[in-house]
């Protein structure tokens, strides 16, 4: 979906049992990625989310951001390859986007700047047939002060 460079930092491998003795850990940091404006009206048709920050750079240049961003929800969606990049489970049958917990938005992705992803796991937690990883995923813009999202993703790894 967005332009990639190479990781900064490895992961975490290990196996579904092996999560729980990971808690606490921070998970590294993802290859730098941009969001073209054609990706931003792209997710804009899909949402029907037209609003003029996101797809009008003329009207857009006049704002406080001085030009468009991409849409709150198109960068909480890199929330799953950041952590497909973080974590790899190696005796995994199947994984799933169990949810989001707290979800925030502390400052915009300006479209074409560079944006990566961090995790850290918080929780780990034994379910039927598997393990359900909480893992909070920072999304940082650079030379930005605060990150773009941090949100609580829960993630169920089944054998």
């Amino acid at each position: 979906m967005s332009t990639s460079e190479t990781s900064t930092a490895g992961g975490l491998v290990t196996t579904i049992a092996g999560l729980a003795e990971h808690v606490g850990e921070h998970l590294g940091t993802t290859a730098w990625r941009t969001f073209t404006q054609d990706e931003v009206n792209r997710f804009a048709d899909l949402t029907d989310d037209h609003n003029f920050i996101h797809v009008d750079p003329e009207k857009a240049a006049k704002t406080p951001f001085g030009g468009t961003i991409a849409h709150g929800f198109l960068t909480l969606s890199m929330v799953a390859p950041v952590t497909q990049e973080l974590i790899t489970i190696t005796d995994l049958g199947m994984g799933v986007n169990y949810g989001l917990d707290k979800v925030r938005f502390p400052a915009p992705v300006p479209v074409g700047a560079r944006f990566r992803g961090s995790a850290q796991l918080a929780e780990a937690t034994e379910i039927k047939g598997g393990v359900q990883a909480k893992v909070v995923v920072t999304i940082e813009v650079e030379g930005s002060e605060k990150p773009a999202v941090v949100a609580e993703s829960l993630l169920r790894f089944y054998a």
